[in-house]
This record gives C-alpha cells, sequence and structure tokens, in this order.
C-alpha cells in the first residue's frame, strides 16, 4: 500500500555512497557532517575516534570507486548528493534486500508527550501508521473520566502552565509537557462539570449529565461504551497496518487485521440485535463473528505450518479470541470505576468537612480536612488514573494496532580527524518539529 505522507515515519531510501578512491575520507566527513545517512557498518554506534577510520576501510573499492551501503532519509537525498559532489561523490538508490525493514525516524522528531507514549511501547515499525497524536488523545480522554473534578482539573491546568512558564523547578525537566497536562486538567474540568462535581460535591456546580454517586451503572455504560469506540479505532489502525506490512491477504487472516476487526464488529452487531431483540442484526451478527473466527482459523493454520499441531494451536487461539475480546472491553469499566473512587473519595472529605464545620475551632479543623483531604486525593488519584490510562492504552490499544517493533534510523555521525560535528546541531533538523 502507498504510503500518504505525514501518515507514518519519514521515507526512507536504501543508498550506496559512491566516491573516488582518493578522496575516500573527505567524502566520509561530508557523510558525517550531514548526519543523514545510517551506514551499515560493523562498528556503527561506536562513539570512538578511530570509527571513522575503520569506516574508511570498510568501503568497497572498485577501480577508482569507492562505496558503502546504507539508509537515508529521502528528502535529504539531493542536499547530501551536493555535498558529495567536490570529491566525484553521488548517492545512488539501490534496491532493498528481501525481508529487511527500514529504520523508522518520526517526522516530527522525539519530544513531546505524544511521541514519548508511543516510543516507551516500542519503536514505530516503518511501514506502519503513527499513532502518538490519536494516543494522546485517547489517553487525555480516559484520564479526564476517571479525575472528573472541576476543582482538581483547575489544579491540574495550574501545573501545566506553571510548567510552561518555568515557576516550579523540580518541573523544568520535563517542561515539554505542559500542554499535555493542561490538556488533561481540561478534560478533567469537562467531566466534572458533567458529574457536578468541584472539590467533591461541593454544590459549587450543577450536575450536568449524572451523579456518579447516585447513578453508577449508566456512568458503567458509558465507559464500556467509549471502551467500545477506542477499540473499534485501534482495529481499524491495526488493519490498514497489516496491508502495509504484508498486503491485503497477510490483513485478511490476522487477529489485529481485517480477521479481527470482522469478529469485533460481528460481536457488536450481535450484541446489539439481542439487547434491542432485532432478529435481522442477529443474523448478520452471527454471520459476520462466524467467517471472522474462520479467518483466523486458517490465519493460525497457515502459519503454523499444518499439521494436528497447528489445527490444534487453531482451535485453541480461535476460542481465545472470542473470549480475549469480551474482557477486553469489560476492562474500560475501569474507567467508571476509578471514576467513581475518585468521587467517593472527595464524598468522604466533604462529609468530614461539613460535620466539623462550627464557629471557632471547628471552621480551622474543618477548613484542614478539607485542604489536607484534596491534596491526597488530588495526588493519588491523578496517579492512580494516569497509571489506568497507560494501562490502557498500551495492553488493550496498542496490542491491536503493533504486532512487532520498528527500529530506530540511527544516523552516522563519529567524529572526524580534522574536528568533531559542529556540537548542538542535530541531524535532519528541518524534519524535527516539536
Amino acid at each position: 500500500m502507498p504510503r500518504p505522507e505525514h501518515a507514518g515515519p519519514v521515507p526512507m531510501e536504501r543508498v550506496a555512497i559512491v566516491a573516488l578512491d582518493e578522496d575516500r575520507e573527505r567524502a566520509l566527513e561530508a557523510v558525517a557532517r550531514a548526519g543523514v545517512v545510517e551506514l551499515d557498518l560493523a562498528s556503527a554506534g561506536a562513539d570512538t575516534a578511530d570509527e571513522f577510520r575503520r569506516a574508511a576501510a570498510a568501503g568497497v573499492a572498485h577501480d577508482r570507486l569507492v562505496g558503502w551501503v546504507g539508509w537515508m532519509p529521502r528528502h535529504e537525498h539531493a542536499r547530501l548528493t551536493e555535498a558529495l559532489a567536490p570529491f566525484g561523490g553521488a548517492v545512488v538508490p539501490v534496491r532493498t534486500p528481501v525481508g529487511e525493514q527500514p529504520p523508522t525516524l518520526m517526522a516530527h522528531g522525539t519530544g513531546g508527550t505524544s511521541r514519548a507514549l508511543v516510543d516507551t511501547y516500542g519503536v514505530v515499525p516503518y511501514a506502519d501508521v503513527d499513532p502518538a497524536r490519536l494516543a494522546a488523545f485517547a489517553y487525555i480522554l480516559m484520564f479526564g473520566m476517571m479525575f472528573g473534578d472541576v476543582g482538581h482539573g483547575a489544579l491540574l491546568v495550574g501545573v501545566g502552565l506553571a510548567m510552561r512558564a518555568g515557576w516550579i523547578a523540580p518541573l523544568r525537566r520535563v517542561r515539554r509537557a505542559w500542554l499535555f497536562v493542561t490538556l488533561a486538567g481540561l478534560a478533567a474540568m469537562v467531566f466534572g462539570a458533567l458529574y457536578g462535581e468541584a472539590f467533591g460535591p461541593t454544590g459549587l456546580v450543577p450536575v450536568l449529565w449524572l451523579d456518579p454517586m447516585v447513578d453508577p451503572v449508566p456512568l458503567l455504560v458509558a465507559a464500556i461504551a467509549l471502551g467500545a469506540v477506542l477499540l473499534a479505532g485501534s482495529y481499524v489502525t491495526g488493519s490498514v497496518n497489516r496491508v502495509r506490512e504484508g498486503g491485503w491477504a497477510y490483513a485478511l487472516y490476522e487477529r489485529s487485521g481485517l480477521a479481527g476487526s470482522g469478529l469485533f464488529a460481528g460481536v457488536g452487531l450481535l450484541t446489539w440485535g439481542l439487547v434491542a431483540s432485532l432478529l435481522p442484526l442477529v443474523v448478520v451478527g452471527a454471520v459476520l463473528a462466524l467467517a471472522a473466527v474462520v479467518l483466523i482459523f486458517i490465519g493460525v493454520v497457515s502459519s503454523a505450518g499444518g499439521g494436528a499441531t497447528a489445527y490444534l494451536q487453531a482451535g485453541i487461539e480461535s476460542v481465545d479470541s472470542v473470549s480475549r475480546l469480551g474482557s477486553n472491553v469489560v476492562s474500560f469499566a475501569r474507567l467508571a470505576a476509578f471514576g467513581l473512587t475518585h468521587a467517593a473519595l472527595l464524598a468522604v472529605v466533604w462529609s468530614g468537612t461539613t460535620a466539623l464545620w462550627s464557629p471557632g475551632w471547628g471552621a480551622v479543623a474543618a477548613v484542614l480536612v478539607f485542604v489536607v483531604g484534596n491534596v491526597v486525593t488530588f495526588g493519588l488519584e491523578a496517579l492512580v488514573a494516569g497509571v489506568q490510562a497507560l494501562r490502557l492504552e498500551y495492553y488493550e490499544l496498542f496490542s491491536r494496532v503493533f504486532v512487532g517493533e520498528g527500529r530506530a534510523f540511527r544516523p552516522w555521525r563519529p567524529p572526524v580527524p580534522d574536528g568533531a560535528v559542529p556540537p548542538g546541531t542535530p541531524p535532519l533538523e528541518s524534519y524535527r518539529k516539536e
């Protein structure tokens, strides 16, 4: 499948760097200073002064020419060709070896929390769609549902703005995350307004949707529905990735591809039909789910090589696919559970505050309980909601988006004999957008 611009990693090409043999060191110096080529060298990655000399010796010579093979961003081809021209050098595209995956360089660099969400899980395979922005949106949405409180969300927004301004010294190292933290706080404020929560059930804001303490069941249903929507998005992205990785035939039989998507859609339609007593939906859902299970079975048998063991494995994995689907959807019930826990803790704090309130020392005690209780709840629930959102992101969503891991692009930039590459100049500056 052709790669749409900006849908994934920076387009790479396999190249041969060719130069005159008598100018091999000067040509290599131009390559090192450009910092846009990952050379196929056994010594690559050893940041030592003699790596340059080993690379020069590793060039393949023929007549008066010498060459090296490696990977580079396609957009840098013209610039590197111009740098090599004074030494009789050139950049020649070559065919990619069968089964070799190009290295991955993300168009938006390595900075930012949305990028870190994905990179912490693993390197995006070169053929895959980059899900960084969608992952950040899903994380913020799930965090807001679990941390729903207008007051606590406003505090989190304040923390994010303080990070941006650099007011809090310990947080300056993670200053780039200020927008992510701020948006998470805004999401918490939105859900807090829906719940009618502002530092607990204080009555400062009206209930716009439901009170978690009064209507936990609708909140649970909403959490599972949101989880189903997020899972649908992950199945769609996974199907696109499987097509990119191995074509339509590969995607058709994969559990994280079209077969898995069909099973998810079929079970969804079947459930909807049973709940609403709509026989046509029940029939369509059952047929679609059965067809998807058959495709998964065939795919496992094919990958396992056939034989009795392969059929046994396929049977087990087919049943597992159906049972796991239900557990994956129900797993999103934790969005409601932790949102309810947050509301319950703040309700306890508010009950203690109102019970202690009285003229004199009672008022002091009430204020102390209110402040300390909110601080403890804020810290505890922010940690819990953050971890649980990450857990859902990685185990429920990313497990369908990715089936393997890519290899990060590492440009060759060793020290050169007449001086190191100028410090403070990262490679591919024009393609790294913070």
